[in-house]
């Protein structure tokens, strides 16, 4: 299967039919910037954080969220085998699954993709992927394309962390190991930094994330003093709020985002590929520390994001990672968003 370079091939074109609707995509264009004027004092404060407003790539993805201007930002992806993924169903079940969306029987394509906000005062980064790579690497693309969509991380005043993995922890820090974002406070789930930050609880941890605990320790050092730990419900900036999502990790945590009427809930690893756990959110997957509270914790945040019909971006989504969760029988149906009105 052919890699990318910047986002999977598949967005690759249809970035390049935003083209023919006029968003062109050159180099340029990418950091083309709005009329200001006619955008008002809180698009100007967003233009100078983010540089673009208007213009799409195939490694990011901008539109409105009430005033806030909402950016996901591709980090790459990495393939797995699809046997052994899930643990509580045959693998003929989960091919099943799998072959409803045309997705392939035997490798599993996982996508990362984080989501940034522009409040207009705030420059908000939840979870920062894989980090700086080797070249040729699949991931390790989120910088390389935060700076193509005209975010400075010098400017984000945030990271908001969902969960302590690496694919979400490892892009605080270069490849040098200074901070990335050597200007934000880093905002953390409480009851994810207490667990692994107290290396006791390394014994009751499934062995394929004992490693978490050591590389928490080196991902965080540069922002010591720099990290907040936020508890469930607690306000992270005006328009964001923590809510408790635990099973994927002990304090996995997602995010509800509003302006006035409009809401999104930033849904992190909630899910992985939504083709697979939206449908069955009763398959349990071998990165869930414990999957049966990882079950309830996603039938729960699926729930309330169909019932409210609010929007949704998820770590795992295909990209551009937004889009609407619908029930649908014993399960539910992600709902891509319509790319072509980003209410830019």
């Amino acid at each position: 299967m052919t890699e990318f370079a910047v986002a999977p091939n598949g967005h690759r074109r249809r970035a390049l039919l935003l083209g023919s609707a006029g968003l062109a995509l050159s180099a340029p264009a990418l950091l083309r910037p709005r009329d200001a004027a006619a955008q008002g004092a809180t698009t100007q404060t967003q233009q100078a954080q983010t540089g673009a407003a208007t213009a799409q790539a195939p490694g990011f993805y901008r539109f409105k969220l009430g005033s806030f201007i909402v950016t996901t930002v591709n980090d790459g992806s990495t393939t797995m085998p699809v046997a052994g993924f899930v643990r509580n169903a045959p693998l003929k079940e989960v091919q099943r699954v799998l072959a409803e969306s045309f997705l392939p029987p035997d490798t599993h394509r996982i996508v990362f993709t984080a989501t940034v906000v522009d409040t207009g005062r705030q420059l908000i980064v939840f979870d920062t992927g894989m980090g700086a790579q080797p070249p040729g690497s699949t991931t390790g693309r989120m910088m390389e394309n935060l700076r193509a969509s005209g975010i400075d991380p010098a400017r984000v005043t945030h990271v908001v962390i969902s969960h302590f993995h690496g694919d979400h922890i490892n892009g605080l820090i270069t490849g040098q190991g200074a901070a990335a974002y050597p200007n934000a406070e880093v905002v953390v789930p409480e009851a994810e930094w207490k667990f692994w930050t107290d290396a006791s609880n390394e014994s009751r941890t499934p062995e394929r994330q004992r490693g978490n605990f050591a590389n928490t320790q080196r991902r965080f050092a540069p922002y010591n003093g720099k990290v907040r730990q936020v508890a469930d419900g607690a306000e992270v900036v005006p328009g964001i709020r923590a809510v408790a999502a635990p099973g994927h990790t002990p304090g996995h945590t997602c995010f509800h985002i509003a302006d006035g009427d409009a809401q999104m809930m930033y849904l992190a690893d909630t899910t992985n590929r939504p083709e697979l756990m939206v449908r069955r959110p009763d398959f349990h997957i071998i990165f869930d520390f414990d999957p049966v509270q990882a079950e309830a914790t996603r039938r729960r945040m699926l729930d309330r994001a169909a019932a409210e019909r609010m929007r949704a971006t998820g770590f795992h989504f295909p990209f551009p990672a937004t889009g609407y969760i619908a029930k649908e029988g014993n399960g539910y149906r992600f709902v891509p968003a319509d790319w072509s009105n980003s209410g830019l």
